[in-house]
C-alpha cells in the first residue's frame, strides 16, 4: 500500500472514532441502561469510561482495516494499532488532568477538543508506524501483548471496577455499572 494510501485509511479512522465515540457515549442511556451494552458504552461520567469512547471505535476500524488490506497489510500492522489505541487513553488522562490541575476544573468544549485531538493523534501514530521499516518481531510481539491486555482491560473494567480515582464517577460517586 502506498503512505497516501495508508494516510487516507488513518484520517478516515479518526473520522469514524470521532463520530462513532461519540455516539457511544449516549447508547447505553439510550438502551434504558441494558447491562449487556455496558463493555461496549459509557456508564458513567468517570474518565475510565470516556476512554472507552475512543478505544471500541479504533479497534472496530483496525478490523476493518485488517480485512479490507487483506495482501497489502504492512508489517507492523497490529504495532501501529497498539500504539494508537494506547496512545488515545494516556493523551486523554493525561491532558485532562493536567489542565484540570492548572485551571481548577474542566470544560465541556475543552473535553470534547481533546478527544477529537487524541483520535487523529493516535492515527496519524498508527500511519507513522505502519509506514515505517518493519519493527522486530518481539516489539510486534509486544504490540499484540499490549492490544490484548486492553481488550480485556475495557471490556472487563466497567464490570469489576477498581476503587481507584480513574474509575469514580464524579456524579454518584459510583463506580462502574453500578
Amino acid at each position: 500500500m502506498s503512505r497516501k494510501e495508508i494516510f487516507r485509511w488513518e484520517a478516515a479512522g479518526a473520522a469514524f472514532i470521532i463520530i462513532a465515540g461519540s455516539a457511544l457515549h449516549f447508547v447505553f442511556e439510550w438502551s434504558g441502561g441494558f447491562r449487556p451494552v455496558a463493555w461496549l458504552a459509557a456508564v458513567n461520567e468517570s474518565t475510565w469510561e470516556h476512554f472507552k469512547l475512543g478505544f471500541w471505535p479504533a479497534f472496530f476500524f483496525a478490523f476493518l482495516e485488517f480485512y479490507a488490506w487483506r495482501g497489502r497489510r504492512p508489517a507492523n500492522f497490529w504495532a501501529g494499532k497498539a500504539v494508537c489505541l494506547w496512545a488515545m487513553p494516556v493523551l486523554i488522562g493525561g491532558i485532562f488532568y493536567g489542565y484540570k490541575a492548572i485551571l481548577g476544573r474542566h470544560f465541556l468544549w475543552a473535553d470534547i477538543l481533546l478527544f477529537i485531538l487524541a483520535a487523529a493523534a493516535g492515527q496519524y501514530l498508527s500511519f507513522r508506524i505502519l509506514t515505517a521499516r518493519p519493527l522486530r518481531t518481539r516489539w510486534r510481539r509486544l504490540a499484540a501483548a499490549g492490544l490484548v491486555v486492553l481488550f480485556l482491560a475495557f471490556a472487563l473494567l466497567t464490570y469489576f471496577p477498581p476503587r481507584v480515582f480513574l474509575f469514580m464517577d464524579p456524579r454518584s460517586g459510583g463506580y462502574g455499572v453500578f
